[in-house]
C-alpha cells in the first residue's frame, strides 16, 4: 500500500473500532446513569475515614457504580478526600471507577475475550488490595496531611440522598438518568476519539516488528519468566505514551494482544489508565507533587505485581489466553448482531437525549465543566476530527 491507502485504512480501522463498540457504549452509560441515578451514595461516605476493609470495600463499590470517565473519577475522589475519605479509599475508589465500571468490562468482552473480562475484575480486586497495603506499609504521614488541607473548601458534593423506590418510579427520576447519560458522553467522547483514532493508525501503521522488539517477543534465549516481566514493567510506560484514558485504550490492548504481547503485558497496558500525564498532573493540581507522584508510583508498582500474579494464577489453572483477534476481524463492517444492536441503541440514545433535554429545561443545570480539558486537548480534538474526516475521503477514493 502506498501512504494514501494507509492513511485511509488507519482511519476505516479507527472508525471500525467505534462501530464494533457502538452499542456497548450506550448500553454501559446506560446502566453506568440508571446506577448513578438510583443508587443512594451520600450514606456510603461515613464510612470511608479509615485504611480499614470496609473503608476500602465501599469505596471500590461506590468507584465500580459511578461514571468511567478518568478525569471525572480524579474530581470525586478528591471530593471523598474532602468529605474526610482516607487516601486509601480515595486511590481504591479511583481505579474501581475507571476499570471495574460496566462499560469497560463490555468492551473487554467484546475486543478481547472472557478470559480477559475475568483477569479484569479479579486483578481489579487484587490491584485495589495491593495497593492499599502500600499505602499502608509507605503512608507519608505529613504529605498526604498538607494535601488533604489543600483540598479544603475544594470540590463538589457528594451525591446528595434519597429514596430510591421513590425516584425510579418518578419522571424526574428517570430524567436524571438521561441527564447523567449525556454528561458521562460529554466528559468521554474526546478520550474516546482520540483513543480509537490512535489505535486505528497504531494498528496499520505501526510494524509488528515493532511490537516484537518493545516486548521481547521472539527472545527465544531468555527465560519466560524474565519476558513475563518485562512485559509487565514496559506496559505502563506505553500506556502513559498513549495519553488516553480506560475506554480508548481498549482498542490498542487488542493492537497488542494481535501482536503477541503477553497476558501480563495487555492487563499491564489495561490497568495503567490512570498513569497517563494530564491524569498525574491533574493529581497534582489537586494534592501537590509530591503526593500525584507517589500515587503514581503506588499504582505503577500495583500494575506490575497484579500483571504477574493474573498470568501466575491463569497459566496455573491453564486458562491463560493466547493472542489470536485479529483486528481485521473485529472491525469489519456487516449486517450482523452488531448492525442491529447499534440500530437499536441509536434509538435508546436518542430517548435519554431527549430525557436529559426535559432535565435540563426542567431544572436549568448545565454540567460542570471537568478538569483536564483545555485548550490543547480541545485543538488535538478538532485535529483528529479533521484527520478522521480526510482519511475517510483517502479510503473511499484510493
Amino acid at each position: 500500500m502506498n501512504f494514501l491507502q494507509l492513511y485511509g485504512e488507519s482511519v476505516k480501522t479507527a472508525i471500525g473500532f467505534f462501530w464494533k463498540s457502538g452499542w456497548a457504549f450506550v448500553l454501559g452509560y446506560f446502566v453506568s446513569g440508571m446506577i448513578q441515578a438510583f443508587v443512594p451514595k451520600k450514606e456510603l461516605t461515613k464510612y470511608m475515614g479509615e485504611a480499614d476493609l470496609k473503608s476500602v470495600s465501599l469505596s471500590t463499590f461506590f468507584g465500580a457504580i459511578s461514571s468511567s470517565c478518568s478525569f471525572a473519577a480524579l474530581a470525586a475522589a478528591r471530593s471523598l478526600v474532602k468529605k474526610g475519605a482516607h487516601f486509601v479509599a480515595a486511590v481504591a475508589f479511583m481505579f474501581s471507577s475507571t476499570n471495574l465500571v460496566i462499560e469497560l468490562g463490555i468492551l473487554i468482552m467484546i475486543f478481547l475475550g472472557w478470559q480477559f473480562l475475568a483477569a479484569e475484575i479479579i486483578g481489579g480486586l487484587i490491584l485495589i488490595l495491593i495497593s492499599s497495603l502500600l499505602i499502608t506499609w509507605t503512608y507519608p504521614k505529613s504529605w498526604l496531611n498538607t494535601a488533604r488541607q489543600k483540598v479544603e473548601g475544594e470540590g463538589d458534593d457528594i451525591a446528595e440522598d434519597f429514596n430510591w423506590k421513590e425516584r425510579i418510579k418518578s419522571k424526574k427520576g428517570w430524567q436524571l438518568v438521561g441527564h447523567k447519560f449525556v454528561n458521562d458522553w460529554k466528559m468521554a467522547w474526546e478520550d474516546i476519539l482520540i483513543g480509537f483514532t490512535i489505535a486505528g493508525f497504531v494498528a496499520v501503521m505501526v510494524p509488528k516488528s515493532f511490537w516484537t522488539a518493545l516486548f521481547l517477543a521472539n527472545a527465544n534465549t531468555l527465560p519466560a519468566w524474565i519476558v513475563t516481566i518485562e512485559n509487565a514493567i514496559i506496559a505502563p510506560f506505553v500506556a502513559a505514551a498513549t495519553f488516553i484514558g480506560s475506554m480508548g485504550n481498549i482498542p490498542l490492548a487488542t493492537v497488542l494482544n494481535q501482536n503477541n504481547v503477553l497476558f501480563a503485558g495487555i492487563m499491564g497496558f489495561i490497568y495503567s489508565d490512570l498513569m497517563v500525564p494530564p491524569l498525574v498532573h491533574i493529581n497534582a493540581k489537586y494534592y501537590g507533587w509530591r503526593v500525584a507522584l507517589y500515587i503514581a508510583g503506588i499504582m505503577f508498582v500495583s500494575i506490575i505485581l497484579t500483571a504477574l500474579i493474573l498470568n501466575g494464577l491463569f497459566g496455573l489453572f491453564g486458562i491463560l489466553p493466547e493472542s489470536h483477534k485479529q483486528i481485521a476481524q473485529i472491525t469489519q463492517f456487516q449486517i450482523d448482531y452488531t448492525f442491529w444492536m447499534n440500530i437499536a441503541f441509536v434509538f435508546i440514545a436518542g430517548m435519554l437525549a431527549w430525557l436529559n433535554k426535559k432535565y435540563i429545561k426542567k431544572h436549568g443545570m448545565k454540567m460542570m465543566d471537568m478538569e483536564g480539558g483545555g485548550k490543547m486537548k480541545k485543538a488535538a480534538v478538532y485535529l483528529v476530527i479533521l484527520i478522521n474526516i480526510a482519511g475517510l475521503l483517502a479510503f473511499l477514493f484510493t
